[in-house]
């Protein structure tokens, strides 16, 4: 199991040691969860910035912020394949040029720095990626693909969410393997295997961790244990041993840094064997079992992150680290140490850079789970469910209202048959409204006494 890129080439040039991150392709957003035909905004530190396609069907991606009042351009519409804002109808194209102001007269010459910044957008195994520089030094070759993925009969089950703490806090959950077995009992792990763990640090660079673990004690060398790599600066990978050397199961959790206290998640469970479930449950069914996990996670990490901002002091000063099973999370959190200092913002292990104690406030209050705001919103599949459920609702009541009425006017075995029809509406309307709760309720972790 490899990953594309050469994720961690130790041989590199003196000027390659330093991590910048505008240098780097991000994630943005499955390639199905894209709006077809209005404009996608989405944020990268706080910066925010405009997706949509042109008339040629070519994705454009521009800063999101109109050059005329600062109105932002996601607010507006496409027309003609061209962006126009909402406020004053200014046009602009996939190069971020200004192509219309209606305010100025025919003949009139549209003012050369009335255009808007463009940044290259690709799309890359089903998912749409932006580099975060304006520079024409964009590399594809440096999208951390999985070759998997790419592979006949490989099939995945993608999930995004919108979270309400920091990217270097989502890395750290993520890569800390020990957890699973506690926080998520009865759903992706199992407590009476919370045991030590043997962890391998591999290789460790500017471009990311190569790591590997197993349960501690376990006969099996380290060459077939299962591997988890941290790809800077966004991309964390498991990569799972199966008994049949054919087989291939991973987990790629991509990570979208959208601002202080804000990140997005985008995951992908593949595998080449057993896809009939992957093939045959609709996505947004998946989806209720993923966005467990993620809950049963999430409180405890805006937690943690609050705790430690109001402390103030280093992670070094506050955590209590174990060599049996945090030693990938101190390596990450060490690594923002050394390669962290051009991010806008980044907690480390021993240093950290803008990060405000105030946030605590805001995190606090984004911290309430809103599964609806932070996933189906943003979640093709299961904003169409949500809203599908809805619709379904209202016609069954309707139609059991209309037969109860019809059968008010009817005798016989004809009364018997549209009351019972009226009923099974009844009952349809009932399951409809059940998804709907099933898909924007939250889990609500019960604790056992």
């Amino acid at each position: 199991m490899t990953v594309e890129i050469n994720t961690l080439d130790f041989a590199l040039p003196e000027q390659e040691q330093e991590f910048h991150w505008q240098e780097c392709w991000y994630p943005i957003c499955f390639i199905q969860d894209l709006p077809k035909n209005r404009p996608y905004s989405f944020s990268l530190y706080e910066e925010p910035f405009v997706l949509f396609k042109n008339q040629d069907g070519q994705l454009v991606c521009l800063s999101d912020r109109c050059p005329h009042r600062a109105a932002k351009l996601s607010d507006g519409q496409i027309i003609d394949g061209k962006i126009e804002c909402l406020y004053h109808g200014w046009q602009f194209g996939s190069g971020g040029e200004c192509l219309h102001i209606p305010q100025l007269p025919k003949d009139a010459k549209i003012p050369a720095n009335a255009c808007v910044r463009s940044f290259p957008v690709v799309e890359h195994q089903s998912m749409i990626w932006v580099w975060a520089s304006a520079t024409v030094t964009a590399d594809e070759k440096r999208i951390p693909a999985i070759a998997e993925l790419d592979q006949p009969g490989t099939v995945s089950m993608d999930y995004m969410r919108d979270l309400p703490y920091d990217q270097s806090f989502l890395i750290e959950n993520v890569i800390d393997p020990a957890h699973v077995f506690i926080a998520h009992d009865g759903s992706d792990g199992n407590r009476k295997y919370a045991q030590p763990l043997d962890i391998e640090v591999v290789e460790n660079s500017v471009r990311g961790i190569y790591g590997k673990w197993r349960i501690a004690g376990e006969s099996t060398p380290f060459t077939n244990c299962q591997k988890l790599d941290f790809i800077a600066p966004n991309l964390v990978h498991y990569q799972f041993v199966t008994k049949n050397p054919d087989w291939l199961l991973g987990l790629a959790i991509y990570s979208l840094p959208l601002g202080q206290g804000r990140c997005r998640l985008l995951l992908r469970r593949y595998r080449n064997f057993m896809n009939r479930p992957i093939h045959f449950r609709p996505r947004w069914f998946q989806h209720l079992r993923q966005n467990r996990i993620l809950e049963e996670d999430m409180s405890v990490v805006v937690g943690q992150q609050a705790e430690i901002q109001r402390l103030g002091n280093s992670l070094k000063e506050i955590f209590l680290p174990l060599k049996t099973s945090d030693t990938l999370v101190i390596e990450y959190r060490k690594w923002l140490d050394k390669f962290g200092l051009s991010l806008p913002y980044y907690q480390g292990y021993s240093t950290s850079k803008n990060i405000h104690e105030n946030n605590s406030d805001r995190h606090q209050q984004t911290s309430k789970l809103d599964r609806l705001s932070q996933h189906i919103h943003i979640c093709s599949s299961c904003n169409q469910a949500y809203r599908m459920s809805d619709r379904l609702k209202q016609a069954f009541v309707g139609i059991a209202i209309a037969l109860a009425a019809f059968a008010i006017i009817t005798d016989g075995w004809l009364k018997v048959g549209i009351v019972s029809a009226s009923v099974v509406a009844v009952i349809l309307a009932i399951i409809a409204q059940k998804v709907r709760t099933r898909l924007e309720r939250p889990y609500n972790r019960e604790v056992k006494g």
